[in-house]
């Protein structure tokens, strides 16, 4: 089973609201997910994003592959660089 970390879309019309899930890659969009990681707002001025470290590390740390998105929030929030550190801290 291949696993993403990517959007799913909430919210109403013209006022999108996005949680961060991992699930499964043939799965659609809004459909069903594993597990919730985090939130992202987009409306907010600035944007707001709350993400759980540990849990996009775990899931990072599994094989899951962020979509472009979610890829740029995780390097915002340093969470990739941390992971790539402990990637390197593993092989040594």
């Amino acid at each position: 089973m291949a696993v993403k970390l990517r959007l799913k879309r909430m919210g109403a019309k013209q006022k999108p609201f996005y949680r961060i899930v991992a699930a499964d890659s043939r799965s659609p969009r809004d459909g069903r997910f594993i597990e919730t990681v985090g939130t992202y707002n987009p409306i907010a001025n600035p944007a707001e994003v709350k993400i759980d470290k540990e849990l996009a590390l775990k899931w990072l740390g599994n094989g899951a592959e962020p979509t472009d998105t979610v890829k740029t929030l995780l390097k915002k929030e340093g969470i990739i660089e941390e992971f790539n550190a402990s990637k390197i801290k593993k092989g040594k």
